[in-house]
């Protein structure tokens, strides 16, 4: 399997693990200051991870890091508020339409393109993730609808900054602005709003900020080696594994389009890592 994909799986993956504990988490601690709290600790831990592995800061390229910071905050605190206020299904629906946005910037701003074999393993993929997350069945059109919208184009713009800045930054440095940026972006948030945590809620934002953290570091590497799209697609993997999990710990059981759509998804992911995507420039 290439290194780049399986980076992409084992990030969606972890993402999974962590928006499962943030549902959980967010029905006693609001959205903004889950953002914050992620992304003070996960500061915390990358610059000890970069002064254990004596990683330094660059001199160069800083406006495009503080780019991709603030994108990825504001993914973060948009998706956390529509996670905390729609069903779990139509947050999902709202933030997997970010490949959609992917395609169209990475086509413009780095001139990648998908096209052989990858094209029609990405479109099995992308048809088995609109069979799983049945759109049809999304019911939640409100201010809180457009807020997860905006949540899928953050994504996407900060998917973008990363695939550019990986080529010439250290992954520890790109999440480093990413946590960071992130935590700033909250602050504001949490003026009228502060909930002191107690030891339940304290152990979960604590889970939520180093699960993150690992997540945050798969997906910066999964750019290194990987096209844009192929990286932002294979993140519907994570789609099937939220249905594992409801199945798992909260005995949901799937239905039969779930089953044929993480089936599709899954024989998607494996073919995309057997292929290395044909006519993609890399920037």
């Amino acid at each position: 399997m290439k290194n780049g994909v399986l980076l992409a799986l084992l990030s969606s993956f972890v993402f999974s693990v962590m928006n499962a504990l943030v549902k959980e988490v967010s029905f006693t601690i609001p959205a903004a200051e889950i953002a914050f709290f992620r992304g003070l600790i996960g500061t915390v831990l990358v610059l000890v991870i970069m002064q254990r592995q004596r990683i330094s800061f660059s001199r160069t390229g800083i406006p495009m890091l503080a780019v991709r910071g603030l994108m990825g905050g504001m993914y973060m605190l948009t998706f956390f508020y529509t996670l905390s206020h729609l069903p779990l299904t139509d947050a999902s629906i709202l933030a997997q339409l970010a490949p959609i946005f992917v395609m169209i910037l990475s086509a413009l701003l780095l001139k990648e393109q998908i096209r052989g074999k990858s094209a029609l393993l990405l479109l099995v993929v992308l048809v088995g993730a609109a069979i799983l997350i049945q759109p049809n069945t999304y019911a939640s059109y409100s201010v809180f609808a457009i807020v997860g919208l905006l949540s899928a184009f953050f994504s996407a713009a900060a998917s973008i900054s990363i695939r550019y800045l990986s080529q010439k930054h250290s992954a520890y440095e790109i999440v480093f602005y990413f946590t960071a940026t992130s935590t700033i972006v909250a602050i504001p948030f949490l003026t009228n709003h502060f909930v002191m945590p107690d030891v339940r809620d304290s152990v979960y934002l604590l889970l939520i900020g180093v699960v993150s953290l690992i997540g945050q570091l798969f997906l910066t590497k999964a750019f290194t080696h990987e096209n844009a799209v192929v990286v932002q697609v294979i993140s519907y993997f994570g789609l099937m594994l939220n249905a594992l999990f409801g199945f798992l710990f909260w005995e949901e059981i799937p239905n039969i389009t779930t089953i044929i759509g993480g089936i599709l998804i899954v024989a998607g992911c494996v073919g995309l890592s057997m292929f290395k995507p044909s006519g993609d420039a890399r920037a």
